[in-house]
């Protein structure tokens, strides 16, 4: 998308040179936290408010030093976490895609559907 060829993920490729997603400082593992949604986006419209809770599970994040290349275009971040962390993004003129750095899936765990992925499921009928 952004003419990097030798773009990877630090878990799957530690020797690659150019990580878009990368280690994050501090460990997310069992660990939640507040996400602001910007207004009028498919994460707002999945929530339902502005700012919500969502757990994490993970040890990698998005490289703040590709961000400006990432968000020139059509893919723009849509959640942040209160320290201003990216933690979703949508694609500009997609039906639906949707991309997050925490785990709605988690809320299975509880026995609750994610509203993100009821959003999903409603946008496929």
């Amino acid at each position: 998308m952004c003419g990097l060829r030798e773009a990877a993920h630090a878990e799957d490729h530690p020797e690659a040179v150019c990580h878009i997603i990368s280690p994050l400082s501090c460990s997310l593992v069992e660990k939640s936290g507040e996400i602001l949604l910007k207004e009028g986006t498919r994460l707002y419209q999945a929530y339902g408010k502005p700012r919500i809770t969502e757990g994490y599970h993970c040890n990698y994040g998005l490289n703040h030093e590709y961000e400006p290349l990432l968000f020139g275009g059509s893919l723009r971040p849509t959640a942040h976490d209160l320290s201003g962390e990216v933690r979703g993004v949508e694609l500009s003129g997609h039906p639906f895609f949707v991309a997050v750095l925490f785990q709605p899936e988690r809320a299975a765990l509880r026995g609750e559907v994610p509203p993100v992925v009821a959003s999903f499921v409603a946008a496929l009928q």
